[in-house]
């Protein structure tokens, strides 16, 4: 049976190892951030081991946020991969002790091209530590280990030290929902992030009619595009209104002028209507709220229809 008391005292080791972390952020940290901000070429990580790891995660956190970032393991660096490293470049080295071999072996390369250096420790008084332009204090009291010997709550500590600098700099540089669904065009999040003029039906595509069309070729026109709707236009495809479903409904009493009426006649004007930017999930929550199944997609400077948007090609966009 597993010794769920054991379970319980790791997670809350490694979880006030990381609230130890709050009251140690200070000019330090601001520091960090700011030569990762002004970085003019990418942010390189290494580490160990298990520190090593760690790496891995923080530079792929980086470079999903708009910092470009790759790791370096500090052994292959040393026997011929220190090429890697350009003057305009800032290392982020991850050594819980500030004593890792490999990494100390880096300094002298480091300091000669100019990048600068900030340093992940658990001893600022380690010899890493103070050859950094910053470092970052993520010691803890103990590990999670009951060996207190296994890296668990140092590499969670060290973990969350990245994830807070990334954070930050992703704010500092402005990052915003529309830049994450660029890096990120797959899985769930680029579905939900993804912009509507990607999903669209445009050109032949997306159903419209001039505002003199007779109510037999604009139903016409509904029935082949099914959407169950359409889009009124002038002759520079600039949006007049829509007419839906309902709307014909609507008309349908006036049986004997019907058919003999246009689509300016029954069309909807001033429709809701979004821009191509438009994230796929924004554009979801406003058909929802406003229970229709179709939406325009206007050019935002010219006011032309530049196509038309399905409620089914959106919850699609939610089912990765």
């Amino acid at each position: 049976m597993a010794d769920l008391a054991l379970a319980r005292k790791v997670l809350q080791t490694e979880a006030a190892a990381i609230l130890a972390l709050v009251p140690r952020l200070d000019g330090r940290f601001d520091r960090a951030v700011d030569l990762l901000h002004d970085c003019q070429g990418r942010v390189i990580l290494t580490g160990m081991g298990k520190s090593g790891i760690i790496c891995r995660k923080i530079a792929a956190t980086l470079t999903s946020t708009g910092t470009p970032a790759f790791f370096l393991h500090p052994a292959e660096a040393i026997h011929g991969d220190l090429g890697a490293i350009r003057s305009d470049d800032v290392v982020v080295a991850l050594s819980y002790s500030g004593e890792t071999g490999e990494i100390l072996r880096l300094l002298e390369t480091i300091r000669r091209l100019g990048a600068k250096l900030i340093t992940i420790t658990g001893s600022p008084a380690s010899t890493l530590a103070q050859a950094a332009d910053v470092d970052l204090d993520c010691s803890v009291t103990e590990e999670a280990c009951p060996l207190n010997l296994v890296p668990t709550a140092s590499t969670t500590a060290a973990l969350a030290i990245g994830d807070a600098l990334a954070m930050t700099l992703l704010v500092q540089k402005g990052f915003k929902e529309e830049d994450f669904a660029n890096l990120h065009p797959g899985g769930t999040l680029g579905k939900r992030l993804m912009q509507v003029e990607s999903l669209m039906h445009a050109g032949a595509e997306c159903p419209a009619v001039m505002a003199d069309t007779c109510l037999a070729d604009v139903m016409a026109e509904m029935s082949a595009k099914g959407f169950g709707m359409t889009c009124v236009v002038d002759a520079d495809m600039r949006l007049l209104g829509i007419i839906t479903d309902g709307d014909l409904r609507r008309h349908m009493p006036r049986a004997v002028t019907f058919l003999g009426l246009s689509a300016a006649d029954v069309m909807t004007k001033d429709p809701i209507s979004i821009w191509p930017k438009t994230l796929a999930a924004e554009a979801l929550n406003i058909m929802e709220q406003r229970k229709i199944t179709s939406i325009v997609v206007v050019d935002k400077e010219t006011g032309r229809v530049a196509g038309v948007v399905h409620l089914h090609d959106l919850w699609r966009t939610q089912m990765f």
